[in-house]
C-alpha cells in the first residue's frame, strides 16, 4: 500500500504539476520505476541545496525530520510520500524519545527507512541487524524496540523472545508491515503445492531478498527476477505449478507482466495437456487481434435484435462486428505507449504487425460503411459520424493557446469508458432499430441501456485492472478518479440495476421474454468481478477471455431460445 501510494503521488505530480519535480533520494528500491519517473521528468535529489525551487517528493522509506526542515527552508514544495506504516513507527519513536527512552531499531543499518527512523530517535537511537548485534548493546533503564517495516518476521520473533527473557521492562512494538508479514508467511504455504517459486523485485530491495531466502529455505527451486525478461523459461516450462510473490517495491504492472509471461509458457511437464496449450494459444491470438471482441459485438447485436423482435440479422450483426473490429484495432495501434506497461506482449504484437493491422482496420471500417450504405443513407451517416469520432479520439482538436489540458476527447476524464459503451450501444441496439423502423421507441432505448451498461462494466473493469498503467501516461479513467474500491462498488450496483431492469422490462412486455434469460449475463459478470476481488481470478489472458465471453453468452442464449421456439 505504501509503495503504491508513493508511486501514485509521484505520477500524479509528474502529470499535473509544472516546474521541476524531484524525489529526495530514490523513491523506492525498484530500477524500473526509477527509470519510468526519470522519463517523466522526475529526477533524484541526493543533497539539499541552500536555495531551490519546485517540488520534492519524500521517498516511501521516510527521511529524518531535519531533512524535511532543510528542504522546506531551501524553498521547495514538499509532497510527503512516506508510507503510512513508516509514519506510525516514526510517531512511536518520537513519543518515547521525548520521554527519555532509548530506541532500538531491528533493521539494516544503511537502509533508508532505518536512517529516517534514527532521525526521530535522536542521540539515543541504536540499530541491530542480528541477534548478536542486539545482545552486544548496553542495557538501558528504559527502552523501546521497533522493527524496520520490511524486516524478517522470524528474526523479530527471536527479538521479542530475547526481550521477554532478558529485558522484560523494554517496551516492544511489532511494527513489521502486515503486507510484509503476509508475504513471508505465504511463501511456505505456496511452496507446499508449487514446483517452483518466482520472486519479483529489485536487486537492491531488502525485503525482496528476504522473500528469496525464505523461498529457497523451502527446498523448492526459487528464481529472482526484476522483470519478465529475466525469467528462465526453459527451466520453468517443466513446472506443473508456479508460485509468484513480489517485494513491496514491485509495481503492479511488473508483477502482472511476469504472470502473463508465465501464463504463456507451454506446459512440458509429465502431465502436460496439448489441448490446454492449444486452447490458450487460440485464446491469446483471438484477443490480440481483437477478433474475439468483434465476435462478441456480433453476438450482442444478435441478442439485442431478438430482444426488440427484429428478425433481420445479417447486415446489422456484420456491421457491428466490422465497426468494433476496426475501432478496437485502431485504438490498440494508437495505445501502444500505455501497452508498454499494461500489456508488453500486445505492444510487441502491434509493433511487429503494425502495417498488416492498419490494413485490416481500414478494410473492416470501409466494409462496415459500405454495408451500412446498402441498408440506407441514415444508417450510413450514423456509422460514418461514429467512425469519425473514433478516429478523432486521440487527435489534438483544440489549439494549445485556447486550452492547455483538454485539447482532445482523450483528455476528458473517463471519456474512453463512456464513449466505448455509447458506441457499442448505438451500433448493436439503436442502429438496427432506427434502420428497421425509422423511429426511436422505448423498447430500443431500454435495450440500448442494457447493452451500453454491460459494455461500460466490461471496459471499466479492465480499467480497474490497469489503474497504475493509466496513471503512468496520465489517463484519468473512472477507477483512477474514484479509486479501486468505489469503482468496484459502482460496477456491482450497475450490474444489479441491469439485472432488475431486464427482469422488469420483460415482465411488463416492454422487451421480448428473452429478457428473463439474458439477465444471466449481468449475474455472470457480477460473479467474475467478485471472484477477482477475492483473489480467485488473476488478471491475464484467461480472465480477459472470460469477461469478453459474456457477450458471446448473450448471443448463444438468444440463438438457442430462438431455435427452440
Amino acid at each position: 500500500m505504501g509503495v503504491r501510494r508513493a508511486v501514485d503521488l509521484a505520477l500524479d505530480a509528474a502529470n499535473k504539476q509544472s516546474g521541476p519535480i524531484y524525489t529526495y533520494g530514490p523513491l523506492i528500491h525498484n530500477p524500473q520505476v526509477l527509470d519510468l519517473l526519470a522519463e517523466k521528468g522526475v529526477s533524484i535529489l541526493n543533497t539539499i541545496p541552500e536555495k531551490g525551487s519546485g517540488t520534492v517528493i519524500v521517498r516511501a522509506h521516510g527521511v529524518p525530520p531535519e531533512a524535511k526542515r532543510a528542504l522546506r527552508n531551501a524553498g521547495f514544495h514538499i509532497i510527503n510520500a512516506t508510507c503510512p506504516r513508516v509514519i506510525k513507527v516514526q510517531a512511536i519513536i518520537k513519543k518515547y524519545a521525548n520521554l527519555g527512552y532509548a530506541t532500538i531499531i531491528i533493521g539494516d543499518q544503511d537502509h533508508p527507512e532505518v536512517v529516517g527512523l534514527l532521525g526521530y530517535a535522536g542521540k539515543q537511537g541504536y540499530v541491530a541487524g542480528t541477534m548478536a548485534a542486539l545482545s552486544a548493546l548496553p542495557s538501558f533503564d528504559t527502552a523501546i524496540i521497533v522493527a524496520q517495516t520490511t524486516q524478517s518476521t522470524a528474526l523479530f520473533q527471536s527479538v521479542k523472545q530475547w526481550a521477554a527473557e532478558t529485558h522484560p521492562h523494554y517496551k516492544v512494538f511489532d511494527t513489521i508491515c502486515d503486507s510484509t508479514q503476509k508475504r513471508q508467511d505465504e511463501i511456505s504455504t505456496l511452496a507446499e503445492t508449487a514446483d517452483a517459486i518466482v520472486v519479483v523485485g529489485g536487486r537492491d530491495s531488502g525485503n525482496t531478498k528476504r522473500l528469496l531466502e525464505l523461498a529457497r529455505q523451502t527446498g523448492r527451486p526459487a528464481y529472482h527476477v526484476e522483470t519478465a525478461a529475466d525469467l528462465d523459461k526453459k527451466a520453468l516450462c517443466s513446472a506443473e505449478s508456479i508460485a509468484i510473490t513480489a517485494g513491496a517495491s514491485t509495481p503492479n504492472w511488473i508483477t502482472k507482466g511476469v504472470f502473463r509471461a508465465l501464463e504463456t509458457l507451454p506446459r512440458t511437464g509429465k502431465h502436460r495437456l496439448v489441448f490446454s496449450n492449444l486452447l490458450f494459444m487460440l485464446q491469446r491470438s483471438l484477443l490480440l487481434t481483437t477478433i474475439y471482441v468483434s465476435v462478441g459485438a456480433g453476438c450482442l447485436c444478435y441478442a439485442c435484435n431478438r430482444l426488440q423482435g427484429i428478425e433481420k440479422q445479417s447486415p446489422y450483426v456484420l456491421i457491428a462486428m466490422l465497426y468494433v473490429l476496426s475501432m478496437h484495432l485502431l485504438n490498440n495501434l494508437t495505445g501502444r505507449k500505455i501497452d508498454r506497461y499494461k500489456d508488453p506482449e500486445r505492444a510487441l504484437f502491434y509493433n511487429t504487425h503494425k502495417r498488416r493491422l492498419e490494413i485490416l482496420a481500414t478494410a473492416a471500417g470501409a466494409m462496415g460503411l459500405l454495408t451500412a450504405q446498402s441498408v440506407g443513407w441514415l444508417p450510413f451517416l450514423i456509422l460514418l459520424a461514429m467512425s469519425i469520432t473514433g478516429l478523432l479520439y486521440n487527435t489534438r482538436i483544440v489549439p494549445k493557446p485556447f486550452l492547455k489540458k483538454y485539447r482532445s476527447i482523450r483528455d476528458i476524464p473517463g471519456s474512453k469508458t463512456v464513449l466505448i459503451a455509447m458506441a457499442w450501444g448505438v451500433v448493436v441496439a439503436l442502429f438496427p432499430a432506427i434502420a428497421e423502423t425509422g423511429a426511436l421507441r422505448l423498447q430500443a432505448i431500454l435495450v440500448f441501456i442494457w447493452a451500453a451498461g454491460m459494455v461500460f462494466v466490461r471496459s471499466a473493469f479492465f480499467d480497474m485492472l490497469d489503474m497504475q498503467s493509466d496513471r503512468i501516461v496520465g489517463k484519468e479513467t473512472i477507477p483512477v478518479l474514484m479509486g479501486e474500491k468505489r469503482a468496484r462498488r459502482l460496477l456491482k450496483i450497475f450490474l444489479i440495476a441491469l439485472f432488475l431492469m431486464l427482469q422488469i422490462s420483460a415482465a411488463l412486455n416492454l422487451v421480448a421474454p428473452l429478457g428473463f434469460a439474458l439477465a444471466v449475463c449481468p449475474v455472470f459478470l457480477f460473479i467474475v468481478v467478485t471472484a477477482h476481488q477475492n483473489g480467485s481470478m488473476l488478471p491475464g489472458v484467461r480472465l480477459e477471455f472470460l469477461v469478453e465471453s459474456h457477450f458471446v453468452l448473450a448471443g448463444l442464449i438468444a440463438f438457442l431460445l430462438a431455435l427452440s421456439a
